[in-house]
């Protein structure tokens, strides 16, 4: 018997549950953190709806209001950002070192105000996620860096229009110079830019709020810069990874899962891996089926940038094929620290080797309920999962990996069969 510290709270997980029923997505949290911070670049009360109840958001909500801006949060995931005239410069360094997507300030601070000082990020440890084509972008369109051990300083009077070549598609590069040059003067070409639904949903709100923008969602985006910018409302485009969460449960469970709240193009890539292992997928106009029920086999998956299949879902996609018939191969091409799932998965009976960038996989494996770890929040989500197809408990540590990501996710998966709960473990012994 071994007991967990009292201290920790966890995700207790009883396999055996067949998902089914419906479920709506929340709205994508990254897209969300990106349209809370662009708020910043209008005076004025911005309305964001759709907006998820997760704990990254309540951290740059915090940042927000650290930096001047007054929030409400209404009911029905409506936020209302009001911005006055001056903002401050500098973030906590207690609330970045929480959230990795509080680099995204750079952009919005240095164009409005002149100047951004950024605490060093946090967020989770996924090996390298170089800031390095953030910076040399911006210094390119002339502002000043400097860097401390623990902080990055960006100075400029006025940033200028400039052609940015990136090295690699990378989503948090093109949004913060996307919101660096959208008050820039001249013209800014962002070449080999990501292509994600969430650079197409930053600029669109970016185009309300009065900004020029041509391309996004294409390899090369071109910003002419404005004078200034107006507050806008908008409506955050659905989780395309919270979907896939749920469509993964849902074909591991033999389930039958409708997954509403977003473009089913948003998944293609993974929707059709999801078909070739055996599971049935049907399309809606808001959404789609998934129905379990049949034997899974092995196929192969790579993670790359949109519209190839998202690193995100890299966790839930070793998980699924643990399952499945045969040996598949999982090729992770985005981040060097993205399988910190498999020794979680190991503990609970699966079998998969890690060679290099490749983990192969071999199964059906039964899984057996253990005390795992949350390592990220995708492998935490992914190992939630996991519990449900095992026999016996399955106790999920460090959660606030999960809450980061997943609003409510013990009580959604409950309401589709599930029998999951979040407590505090000062009761419980395994």
């Amino acid at each position: 018997m071994s007991k967990l510290q009292p201290d920790m709270d966890a995700f207790v997980v009883r396999g055996g549950c067949r998902l089914s029923g419906e479920v709506v997505v929340s709205g994508a949290k990254n897209s969300a953190l990106k349209l809370l911070a662009a708020a910043l670049l209008a005076e004025g009360t911005s309305r964001i709806r759709n907006v998820p109840d997760i704990v990254d958001v309540h951290t740059m909500l915090a940042m927000l209001e650290h930096l001047g801006a007054a929030v409400a949060v209404r009911e029905d995931a409506d936020v209302l950002i009001g911005v006055p005239a001056e903002i401050g410069q500098e973030t906590s360094s207690d609330l970045a070192a929480r959230l990795r997507a509080s680099l995204v300030l750079l952009g919005p601070l240095v164009a409005r105000t002149g100047r951004a000082r950024l605490a060093q990020p946090g967020g989770c440890n996924l090996g390298n996620r170089s800031i390095d084509m953030h910076l040399s972008g911006l210094a390119g369109m002339g502002a000043d860096i400097q860097m401390g051990p623990d902080w990055i300083e960006v100075r400029a009077a006025r940033l200028h229009g400039t052609d940015i070549d990136l090295e690699y598609a990378s989503v948090g590069a093109t949004e913060n110079l996307m919101l660096a040059a959208v008050l820039a003067s001249g013209r800014t070409t962002i070449r080999n830019a990501a292509r994600e639904p969430e650079i197409e949903d930053l600029a669109i709100f970016l185009q309300k709020m009065g900004a020029e923008i041509d391309g996004a969602g294409t390899p090369e985006v071109v910003i002419s810069g404005v004078d200034s910018l107006r507050p806008v409302d908008h409506w955050v485009i659905g989780d395309r990874i919270e979907a896939g969460t749920f469509a993964v449960a849902a074909a591991v469970t033999n389930g039958d899962l409708a997954i509403r709240g977003v473009d089913p193009a948003f998944l293609q890539l993974p929707l059709s891996k999801l078909i070739a292992t055996g599971v049935d997928v049907r399309e809606r106009a808001d959404g789609f089926v998934v129905r379990g029920g049949g034997e899974l086999v092995a196929t192969d998956v790579a993670t790359l940038p949109f519209p190839g299949c998202p690193t995100d879902l890299q966790p839930h996609f070793i998980l699924l094929l643990s399952q499945a018939h045969g040996t598949s191969m999982v090729t992770e091409n985005v981040y060097d620290g993205r399988f910190g799932i498999v020794r979680q998965l190991r503990a609970m009976g699966a079998e998969i080797e890690v060679t290099g960038h490749h983990a192969i996989v071999r199964g059906p494996r039964p899984l057996r309920g253990n005390r795992v770890m949350a390592t990220d929040l995708r492998a935490g989500a992914a190992l939630v999962v996991a519990g449900l197809v095992a026999s016996g408990t399955t106790i999920v540590t460090e959660p606030r990996h999960i809450d980061r990501g997943y609003a409510h996710f013990a009580e959604r998966l409950r309401a589709l069969g599930a029998d999951v709960e979040r407590v505090t473990t000062r009761a419980l012994a395994v």
